[in-house]
């Protein structure tokens, strides 16, 4: 009896732990609903493709001053797999099992090769992180793809996308400056 007691015991601590993350996360897109606006709906004829598509997986989208802050608006929060496309009209990332998300040109703002975002660390710098505006928010999009070599090729194209006299810091804010395209 003394046994069963503790199994329901640890039963009733899991469900209440359950509980408290599922109302967290609720919680959080409630929040961030009310601080972003829509996110962009992908354009029918997107454009010329720049690269080849490239498949992996979407990691997430943070604020882009902070790696673990993930946005839970919607279905963006969850990790999928997926392609990215790169356009000159913007990048599109077609997600396995979940909406697609469309960044457009003119909202890029950067783009690096990282380790780490949304809570994944990877070993080395295995992410392609976008760095774009939505409304006022800066937010920091992740791609891991599954052809190491060509993400510095990403890197490149996607940065050429952004305008010439912007690029930003996640860790300093906006810094101004030229970059070469």
């Amino acid at each position: 009896m003394e046994r069963l007691l503790w199994v329901l015991g640890l039963v009733a601590l899991l469900a209440l732990v359950f509980f408290g993350m599922r109302r967290g996360w609720v919680h959080r897109a409630r929040r961030q609903a009310a601080e972003l606006p829509d996110f962009p709906v992908p354009p029918a004829e997107p454009g010329e493709q720049l690269l080849p598509a490239a498949s992996g997986m979407y990691v997430g989208t943070t604020k882009a001053t902070d790696w673990q802050d993930r946005i839970a608006v919607g279905d963006i929060g969850h990790r999928a797999n997926g392609t990215a496309h790169l356009h000159a009209s913007g990048l599109l990332l077609r997600r396995t099992g979940a909406s697609a998300l469309w960044i457009p040109a003119e909202s890029i703002v950067d783009c690096r090769l990282d380790h780490k975002l949304a809570n994944k660390v990877v070993p080395g710098a295995g992410l392609v992180v976008v760095t774009w505006r939505l409304g006022d928010q800066l937010l920091d999009t992740g791609f891991r793809g599954d052809d190491k070599a060509a993400q510095t090729d990403w890197v490149e194209a996607v940065r050429a996308l952004a305008p010439a006299d912007e690029v930003v810091s996640a860790k300093t804010g906006w810094s101004r400056f030229s970059h070469s395209r």
